[in-house]
């Protein structure tokens, strides 16, 4: 019954399931704050839009790559084993061309905003294909997943002043600090199976109970990012009540997960952090109003 429901969702349906378009949401909204921030107002439609645009098919290239090279990992995993390129709901050759296609509309996306993007470009795309292969060799895999998020606020803000400060940095350390830490928990979903295949985590190198001390570490370092990155903006007392909201609810993520009690990990990764991410966004987007 579930392989013939698997076998009858639509082709479209199976390439959004495949990228998890759903969750967009956890870089999206930090990419608006950098575009926000660096005018400190409200961006063009037409900046808007094409941020928006190179985002999507920036994350859809990413998520494509990360599956076709994890692949033969995924079908050896139970949790993932039902992913679409193990079961076949989609072979390698639709994969490949669903990378090219995103790849492409990031491209054009790009070109219709500020020439210093159009030299960048490579950067987030290598970043992209290095990262997958990273948890065969290195625990460090988390950061490097993060930095890559990290991209979105950095991006955004160069996309439209054609300049990169330091407080646009300092946007991007946020994000990679507060995605590589929701990562470090989302390594526990497989931390027995990524042992038997030899892969790398925080988990496998230093145990569960590290994984949330590092965590921990992590988004203090968000929140301190977040401060910084005010502290060099002409940001109103909204900003600052959106950094105390993320705050609040990082720590409510931590509060409702437990070296000895995983069964909120669900929450905490991906609801919590979906509403995290949205939730500065509205902060910031009153601030500069």
């Amino acid at each position: 019954m579930a392989a013939a429901e698997a076998t009858s969702t639509p082709y479209p349906l199976r390439f959004a399931r495949l990228v998890k378009i759903e969750h967009t949401v956890f870089a999206l909204p930090f990419a608006y704050v950098g575009a926000f921030l660096a005018v400190d107002g409200v961006p063009s439609g037409h900046d808007l839009l094409w941020i928006t645009v190179a985002m999507v098919g920036a994350r859809s290239l990413a998520m494509a790559l990360n599956r076709l090279i994890d692949a033969g990992l995924d079908a050896r995993n139970p949790r993932t084993a039902g992913r679409e390129l193990p079961s076949g709901l989609l072979s390698p050759a639709a994969v490949v061309g669903f990378s090219l296609v995103s790849l492409a509309i990031f491209l054009v996306a790009v070109w219709q905003l500020d020439p210093i993007v159009r030299w960048l470009w490579p950067i987030p795309v290598a970043a992209f294909v290095v990262y997958p292969y990273l948890k065969r060799f290195t625990w460090l895999c988390h950061l490097w997943l993060g930095a890559c998020d990290g991209l979105a606020p950095v991006g955004a803000w160069a996309a439209i002043k054609g300049e990169l400060p330091w407080q646009a940095w300092a946007l991007g350390a946020a994000v990679t600090f507060w995605v590589a830490g929701f990562d470090l928990f989302y390594a526990l979903f497989d931390v027995e199976v990524d042992r038997r295949q030899g892969l790398h985590s925080w988990a496998t190198r230093f145990g569960v109970a590290d994984v949330f001390r590092g965590a921990r570490g992590l988004h203090a370092l968000t929140v301190a990012a977040l401060v910084a990155a005010g502290l060099g903006l002409s940001v109103g007392w909204l900003y600052w009540a959106g950094v105390a909201v993320v705050g609040a609810l990082l720590a409510y993520e931590h509060a409702i997960v437990r070296p000895d009690d995983l069964r909120r990990l669900d929450a905490a990764f991906f609801t919590m952090n979906g509403v995290i991410s949205i939730a500065f966004f509205v902060f910031v987007l009153l601030d500069v109003l």
